[in-house]
């Protein structure tokens, strides 16, 4: 019994530096105050690379005290906000495009799961990207609040080939955070480890003095 328990515990330490994630949850919350009142637009892109492993995408829970407006889709796009909007990255350019009148804030979640976070096959080229960017024009050619004026982007964050995330902000009106993962981080699987090892050492301490002639 203890050997079998011993092995268990070793099993789980070999696992703590190899873990992955099933998915990411990021939350971007946006100070708009600005530039309330302007008549713009937002877009949501999220696209692969030449070579990528499947993987899909969610914006989720958009809150604003600004309106939204028409909005446009392209590749392998469904949903309209501020309901849920879902991507997978099976097209070469999948984007949401909606006008929008700024009020002070905007807020909303963005989800990344799939094969590619799940179980990197490590063959694939390349990772896939979200993309958010906000423009102070309707026709989306203007960027504003981004010190990125070539693309427009205020926020990336990369699914990478190891099926880790990095986040990349070019906002200073922006700020961006994981807020979750949905399974345990390397150190928690490590103290679970250590927790089951110590189990194991106390239980077979027991079984060896209780083993002991009277």
């Amino acid at each position: 019994m203890c050997k079998r328990i011993l092995i268990l515990a070793t099993l789980c330490f070999c696992f703590v530096g190899i873990a992955s994630a099933d998915s990411a949850t990021y939350v971007i919350s946006v100070n708009t105050s600005s530039i309330a009142a302007t008549s713009g637009s937002l877009d949501f892109q999220f696209n692969p690379g030449a070579m990528s492993q499947t993987a899909d995408a969610q914006v989720l829970g958009f809150t604003s005290n600004g309106s939204l407006g028409a909005a446009a889709t392209t590749g392998d796009v469904g949903g309209t906000l501020p309901g849920t909007v879902s991507f997978d990255n099976g097209t070469a350019f999948n984007d949401y495009f909606t006008g929008f009148t700024y009020g002070s804030t905007l807020t909303f979640d963005v989800s990344l799961f799939g094969p590619a976070l799940t179980s990197p096959n490590g063959t694939s080229a390349s990772g896939s990207s979200f993309a958010f960017s906000m423009f102070s024009d309707s026709a989306g050619t203007i960027p504003t609040l981004t010190s990125d004026t070539t693309d427009g982007f205020a926020e990336t964050i990369d699914v990478n080939l190891n099926g880790t995330t990095t986040l990349k902000n070019f906002s200073n009106e922006t700020s961006a955070g994981l807020l979750m993962t949905t399974t345990p981080e390397p150190a928690t699987l490590l103290l679970m480890a250590v927790g089951l090892a110590g189990i194991v050492t106390l239980r077979c301490r027991g079984v060896r003095l209780n083993s002991k002639p009277s």
